[in-house]
Parts: C-alpha cells; sequence; structure tokens
C-alpha cells in the first residue's frame, strides 16, 4: 500500500510524542502516551499501538520516523549512548520494523530536531543548520542541504559529549556525566546543572525560569548565575562554528525559552570564532517541542535521513 502520510515519534525518556502529517506537512493527527520505562518489549508494543492509533484517527496509510535518544551504531545495529538505557545493546530499529510490519527511519533525537527546523522551521532556506537540544540533557545535530550528517560512529553532532572548551581553572574537572566521563558540556549547560551551579554558589534551590525572573528582577547572584552559563553555552557553540560554520543555530529543549541567550550569545561567541568579523545567527525554534517529532516524520521524503533505515523480515531495502 502506498503511504499517503509520514508519522513521527519523538520517543523521550518518559513520554513517546507521535504525529502524523500529509505530504506537505499538515498535521493530522497528534497522541502523547507514557514511555513503558525500562520495559523494551513493553516499549515496542507501545509503539506498534501509537501508530496504529494514529492512521486510525487520519485515516491513512504512513510511513514511519523515529527520534530516540542516543543513536543505532552503524557497525552493530544495536542501540547506543541512550539516557534511556533499555534500548542500549538492543537491536531496537530492526525489532520496531518487525513490530509495525513495514520500514522505519530511526535518527538520534537532536538530528531530527535540527531536521524540523531546516526544512520548515527556523533553519528554512538555509543551506547548514546547527540545532541544539539544552533540556534535561544537551545534544545536537547538523544538516545540510537538508541532509543530516551522521557517519560511520552514528554520532554526528553529540556536541554534548565535548569538554567544555577554554575552560577556566575553577571549572575542572567538572561534574560527573552519565556517560562515564568528567566536564561534558552537558553538565554545564543543560538545565538541571545549571540549577546546581546557582544551588553551589547561593545555596538556594531554583528552577531555570525562577533564576530567570530574580534576574530580571535584580537579583546579582541569579544574574551572575545566567552570566557563567551563556558564558559556557557561548564556548562550546563558538567551537562548533570553528569547525561546521553554520548559516544557523538553532536552540531547543526547555532553556531555549530563555530569550536573554539569543541576545547574549553571539558577541560571548565572537572572541573565540576564528574570523575577523564574526557572524554568528541564532534563532528559536518555530516547531517548540514539536520540533523533534517533526523531524522523526520528515526522514522519509525529499528532505531526507541520516539515521538507520531498517525493514521488517523478508522485504527487501
Amino acid at each position: 500500500m502506498e503511504a499517503t502520510g509520514r508519522i513521527g515519534i519523538d520517543l523521550g525518556g518518559t513520554k513517546i510524542e507521535g504525529l502524523l502529517i500529509d505530504l506537505e506537512g499538515r498535521e493530522l493527527a497528534r497522541q502523547r502516551i507514557k514511555t513503558p520505562r525500562h520495559d523494551y518489549h513493553g516499549t515496542l508494543s507501545a509503539l506498534r499501538d501509537l501508530v496504529e492509533r494514529l492512521e486510525a484517527e487520519g485515516g491513512v496509510h504512513a510511513t514511519v520516523g523515529l527520534g530516540m535518544p542516543g543513536s543505532i551504531s552503524p557497525r552493530t545495529g544495536l542501540g547506543q549512548n541512550a539516557n534511556s538505557t533499555w534500548l542500549n545493546g538492543k537491536p531496537f530499529a530492526t525489532d520496531l520494523a518487525a513490530a509495525l510490519a513495514r520500514p522505519v527511519r530511526v535518527a538520534n533525537d537532536a538530528n531530527c530536531f535540527a531536521l524540523s527546523e531546516a526544512v520548515d522551521g527556523a533553519g528554512a532556506g538555509a543551506r547548514t543548520v546547527f540545532g541544539v537540544i539544552l533540556g534535561t540533557g544537551t545534544g545536537g545535530g547538523l544538516v545540510v542541504d537538508r541532509h543530516i550528517v551522521d557517519g560511520p560512529n552514528g554520532t554526528g553532532g553529540e556536541w554534548g559529549h565535548m569538554p567544555l572548551p577554554w575552560s577556566e581553572p575553577d571549572e575542572h574537572p567538572g561534574a560527573q556525566c552519565f556517560c562515564g566521563r568528567r566536564g561534558c558540556m552537558e553538565t554545564w549547560v543543560a538545565g538541571p546543572f545549571l540549577e546546581a551551579d546557582h544551588t553551589r554558589a547561593t545555596g538556594e534551590s531554583l528552577s531555570a525560569t525562577d533564576i530567570l525572573a530574580r534576574a530580571k528582577d535584580g537579583d546579582t547572584a541569579a544574574a551572575e548565575t545566567l552570566e557563567r552559563h551563556a558564558s559556557r553555552l557561548a564556548r562550546g557553540l563558538a567551537l562548533i562554528v570553528n569547525i561546521t560554520d553554520p548559516d544557523v543555530i538553532v536552540l531547543g529543549g526547555g532553556l531555549s525559552r530563555l530569550t536573554h541567550l539569543y541576545e547574549v550569545l553571539p558577541d560571548k561567541m565572537a572572541p573565540w570564532i576564528l574570523s575577523d568579523s564574526p557572524t554568528v545567527t541564532i534563532k528559536p525554534p518555530v516547531w517548540g517541542d514539536a520540533g523533534g517529532v517533526r523531524g522523526a516524520a520528515w526522514l522519509w521524503g525529499d528532505a531526507s535521513a541520516g539515521g538507520t533505515h531498517a525493514d521488517p523480515p523478508g522485504e527487501v531495502a
């Protein structure tokens, strides 16, 4: 049966969101369910049921793309580097294709976010887009000419697990990261670590939103916390610019709502960029929290892939 729609799925650690769009990108159906945490087979069953409900609601047969935390190893075909640890070491893409009885495309969730914003979001019309996730974790994805740039290790864009560049003496060795190393960018710029940095400095536990509100009200300690965070984020992104020189950087995740970042980051990045007149364009996402699920849907079609293409048993790719 020919597909007349595209399903995108954002597989998170606590929720799974599914979106059905038509071939022009118009939304036909959307559903959100809880993730069966630490239950691999339960996750596959939940994904199968979600696809069936979306197709029933939208009345079309659809291709399926999925964004996951971590990635599928191109060498082994097994899940790797996922903070949803029950996906690691499992043939997730292959098993999902079998459960759905159709080919699937699976990519890192940050890559899906970047693809969505490159196709018809904040980076539409730009040749090179770097998408940044600043949420409970930190990830990234590089899209060139509406194609995800990944690579032989399936780790393209994983800037959240590089060390903080141009670090200061008091920034060593950094906090422990879930990947097993210390001082990764994630441990400096992700939401929980921004909040932890404020607690270390003040003894007061506040959410990132409250820290921003306090800073706007003239609280010096809150302003200093945001200044440290922006400095670290600027250094990390400047290194990305030196390597990939994207036309547009799009921020996603919960911290993308910190509006001061769009004002301060270009100037803070400039001293670290190897150019006599640095040009940096940083934008908020057009699709917000829906970016990842839309990008997963766009893994099929003109805006292509990257990631893993798995087929059900007995089907030839």
